[in-house]
């Protein structure tokens, strides 16, 4: 297996008749899905979606892939193809588009529906070809065909794209559910079909590569949901991603069942459930679902919630009920359901939820404790028969950490996929499939891009640091003014502290070391203020981890007069 190193230095030219494969998110990583194929100096570009910020990430609301390689060549991009719905492979587009708005969407009927929804909101009108499973189109030099796959969305499409270097299938996000909600089989035919042709290059979906056997039924949760329901005295409160249409309809399901309205909580839900509805993907019975302002109206044994928040996103409907921060207020025996899988990473955010959602009275149903979710992604078993129908004669593991793309790697090697043909591969290191054979042969700037408000990509890895400081140890600001031609003391010292947990008058004791190290500089000729507040820093930084064990940030502020 072919692995990329730290040394890995720009990639060549790409030799004639040769295919480039460029992920620029979606390796070593859950989230931010992207890659960029090329042949014959023209781009192709399947997913672009955004990473959910972490802990270690404050203040930060997404991160994008980094499109540092594609801003000169906007004009070769033929399309974008998008395999599904979800924010981590549609949440990237508003911002490429930013560049070069014209850039043709291609993708399903839903799929184009939620992205159209959200590039309103970016003030976007997209060019867009709706296509279907079955159906192929000719972008440019590439020839991509689209095939069913189940997801835990509607609509989720692989794509075979064929060039003259040979033909590459990417499956996005796919399982192989035998009882789907909306009877949309994984279309294991056609991937037999394109076997005969000959896949000279397999990228498959690695997120649960580590799990044995196969992945359970959507339709495994019903009676979960059922019994949930049949329990609940009071509200019923579900959390769950904005896009999850087959699990939003078991919720629907059962509260029909059980004679309660439903009412969508956010932005996002009420937006993409309506889209789903209005195009037939979400049935709902009439008198159903009501604004959420009606629900005064009704007994609390009549009322279902469906909000997101199911990943204890600080600013989430859930998150800010568990914080007492939402007119709906969480009482004693309402029933809380997480209905989503939990993202790594985002552990200790969700169990900061639940506690808190608990210590109001909420009975709090979640994957640790009763089955209300399935994944939507192909485990071990399923990924061996994948392989041994797809027979691909080079294979590169994507979406997933490290440790799926590995482990998805050791199943392609089971199946009797050469060793030296699989290509584990992370963001930025670029992959050519030259003479039938792939490779890596260089590595390209894919780093993180942040937003933060209507900021894009100006928060750097410093800045971030600085936050991280400020939230863990806080500020301590000195205010000094000093003569500008000998760089005595006029005014001050003045320290205050913020989030240090350092009271202001305890730094009294430290006034005459900055005192004496000023003068002391003053006497050796050093009058300038930059390099005085170095000075202030370092004095009171060995004073405040010497005596506190701690390391708030600094700020020193010298003044001349």
């Amino acid at each position: 297996m072919s692995h990329p190193h730290p040394e890995l230095g720009a990639p060549p030219k790409l030799p004639p008749g040769g295919l480039r494969i460029t992920p620029l998110g979606g390796l070593g990583e859950i989230g931010r899905n992207m890659t960029v194929f090329e042949y014959g100096g023209r781009l192709l570009i399947v997913d672009c979606g955004v990473l959910f910020p972490e802990e270690e990430q404050p203040g930060i609301d997404l991160i994008l892939p980094d499109f540092t390689i594609l801003k000169d060549r906007l004009d070769d991009i033929e399309a974008i193809v998008l395999t599904h719905g979800h924010e981590d492979h549609i949440g990237g587009v508003p911002y490429l588009l930013r560049l070069k708005p014209d850039i043709p969407l291609i993708g399903s009927k839903l799929t184009l529906a939620l992205i159209e929804a959200k590039l309103q909101e970016h003030r976007i009108r997209p060019y867009t070809l709706e296509v279907a499973e079955g159906q192929r189109e000719v972008l440019g030099a590439f020839d991509c065909e689209f095939i069913a796959v189940n997801h835990s969305i509607p609509d989720a499409l692989a794509v075979a794209i064929r060039t003259p270097a040979g033909m590459v299938v990417h499956t996005g996000d796919f399982k192989m559910d035998q009882l789907p909600l909306d009877n949309r089989l994984t279309d294991l035919h056609a991937f037999a079909r394109l076997s005969e042709e000959g896949i000279d290059l397999l990228l498959s979906d690695s997120t649960n590569a580590e799990v044995p056997g196969f992945t359970s039924h959507e339709r495994d949760i019903s009676n979960v949901m059922r019994s949930v329901f049949a329990g609940a005295q009071r509200r019923i409160i579900v959390a769950s991603f904005a896009s999850h249409v087959h699990r939003i309809q078991q919720v629907l399901d059962a509260a029909y069942e059980y004679g309660r309205r439903v009412a969508f909580v956010g932005r996002s839900m009420v937006r993409n459930m309506g889209i789903a509805r209005d195009l037939g993907y979400l049935r709902v019975p009439p008198g159903l679902v009501v604004d959420v302002k009606t629900l005064d109206d009704l007994p609390d044994h009549e009322v279902v919630l469906v909000c997101t928040g199911s990943q204890g996103e600080p600013m989430a409907a859930l998150s800010r009920m568990a914080n007492r921060d939402h007119q709906i207020r969480i009482v004693q025996g309402d029933t809380v359901i997480l209905a989503s899988s939990l993202i790594p990473g985002n552990e200790n955010a969700v169990y900061r939820v639940i506690n808190g959602l608990t210590r109001w009275g909420a009975n709090v149903v979640h994957k640790g404790n009763a089955k209300v979710h399935v994944s939507g992604h192909a485990s071990a078993g399923e990924l061996l028969y994948f392989y041994n129908i797809c027979k691909p004669k080079n294979l590169m593991p994507v979406h997933g950490e490290w440790r799926h793309l590995r482990a998805n790697a050791e199943l392609g090697a089971m199946t009797g996929v050469p060793k030296d043909r699989i290509v584990i591969a992370e963001d930025g290191v670029v992959v050519d499939l030259v003479d039938g054979k792939a490779k890596i042969v260089g590595k390209v700037q894919a780093g993180y891009v942040y937003v933060d408000g209507l900021s894009v990509g100006d928060v750097t890895e410093g800045a971030l640091k600085d936050r991280r400081i400020l939230g863990e140890e806080g500020i301590v600001s000195v205010f000094v003014v000093v003569d500008s031609t000998t760089g005595k003391i006029v005014g001050g010292p003045h320290i205050q502290a913020r989030g240090s947990g350092i009271e202001d008058g305890a730094f009294d004791a430290v006034l005459p070391k900055v005192e004496d190290a000023l003068n002391k500089s003053a006497q050796d000729g050093v009058v300038e203020p930059h390099q005085l507040q170095q000075l202030i820093r370092r004095t009171i930084g060995k004073w405040v981890s010497d005596t506190y064990r701690r390391r708030p940030m600094i700020l020193p502020v010298v003044v001349e007069v």
